[in-house]
C-alpha cells in the first residue's frame, strides 16, 4: 500500500468528530478520500480544506445511512466512477439516551439500521473487491460500551456489542488474507453528538472527554498495522478489563449509576416528544 495514487479511502461520518480527524489524518498521508455524511455543506467544507492543505482527492457523498438502500448506492455508484476503495473506515452514528420505554423507537431503529445494518452492508460490498486483489483495510468503530450492557442507553450499547464481535470474528476469518479488520473502542469523546442531541453532560465528565484528534489517531495506528481491537486512554483499557471480570449484575449497576452522575438527562416529556439525534 505504498502508492495511493488512485486509491480511495472511504470515511463514513466525516464531517466532524473523530471522522473528520480521520480524513486529515488520512490525507497527511497522501491517501484519497471519498468522506460520507448527510450534510453536503459540511461535507463540502471539509473537502475545501482538506484540499486546501494536502495534494489528494476528494470526493464528497451526501448520504444518509439511516436510509436501508445507502450502503449499496454508495458502492454502486463508486463502481461506475471504478475508484478502488482500500480502506474502509464506519464512523458514522449517533446517540440516544433515556429510557427505553419512553424514547423514541423511530430513531432507535434508525440507530440499528446505521450501525448494523449499513455497516454490515458496506463492509460486505467492498470486502469482496478487497478480497479479489488480497489488499485491504477495514475500521469500525464501536465503544466501551461494547463491553456491557448499557442501562438508558440500551440500543446503542448492544449495536456496538455488534460492531465489536462482528469485528472480532471478522478479523479472523480473513487472517492470512491480506485484509485487515480493526475495531476502535474510545470511551466518551469531546464530540458534538452530545450537545446537539440537548444532553447536559456534568462538570466531571466533560473533565473525563477524551480528544476526537487523539481516539482517531489511535485508531488509524491500529488500522495500519493490523491490530484487531484498540480502547484510547489508559482509564478506558482499565475500565474494559474490570468489566471483563467483575459480575454481570453488578456491571450492569454500575454502568447505570455512572451515566446517571454523568448525564443529566432531560425529563421524561420532552423525551417522548422532542428528542433529537445527530449523525457524525
Amino acid at each position: 500500500m505504498a502508492n495511493y495514487k488512485d486509491r480511495y479511502a472511504l470515511i463514513t461520518g466525516a464531517s466532524s468528530g473523530i471522522g473528520y480527524e480521520f480524513t486529515k489524518l488520512l490525507a497527511k498521508d497522501g491517501i484519497n478520500l471519498i468522506i460520507v455524511s448527510r450534510s453536503k455543506n459540511k461535507l463540502e467544507q471539509v473537502k475545501a480544506e482538506i484540499e486546501n492543505k494536502y495534494r489528494v482527492k476528494i470526493k464528497i457523498l451526501p448520504k444518509d445511512l439511516s436510509n436501508p438502500k445507502v450502503p449499496l448506492e454508495i458502492f454502486s455508484g463508486l463502481e461506475k466512477e471504478d475508484l478502488n476503495v482500500e480502506i474502509l473506515i464506519n464512523n458514522a452514528g449517533f446517540t440516544l439516551l433515556g429510557k427505553f420505554s419512553e424514547t423514541d423507537l423511530q430513531k432507535e431503529l434508525e440507530m440499528i439500521q446505521v450501525y448494523v445494518n449499513s455497516l454490515t452492508s458496506l463492509t460486505k460490498l467492498f470486502l469482496r473487491k478487497m478480497l479479489e486483489k488480497r489488499e485491504g483495510k477495514i475500521l469500525n468503530v464501536a465503544s466501551t460500551a461494547a463491553f456491557q450492557p448499557g442501562p438508558l442507553h440500551s440500543v446503542y450499547a448492544a449495536t456496538k456489542a455488534y460492531i465489536l464481535h462482528f469485528s472480532e470474528a471478522l478479523a479472523n476469518e480473513l487472517q492470512g488474507s491480506g485484509v485487515s479488520v480493526t475495531c476502535l473502542c474510545p470511551g466518551r469523546t469531546r464530540t458534538q453528538l452530545f450537545k446537539r442531541a440537548n444532553i447536559e453532560i456534568s462538570k466531571r465528565a466533560k473533565g473525563n472527554l477524551m480528544d476526537p484528534a487523539t481516539v482517531a489517531k489511535a485508531g488509524y495506528l491500529a488500522l495500519k498495522k493490523g491490530k484487531v481491537i484498540v480502547i484510547p486512554g489508559l482509564k478506558n483499557k482499565l475500565l474494559v478489563f474490570l468489566v471483563r471480570i467483575a459480575p454481570r449484575n453488578i456491571v450492569t449497576k454500575i454502568t447505570r449509576r455512572m451515566l446517571e452522575k454523568e448525564i443529566l438527562l432531560p425529563p421524561s416529556n420532552f423525551l417522548k416528544s422532542h428528542y433529537k439525534t445527530t449523525f457524525n
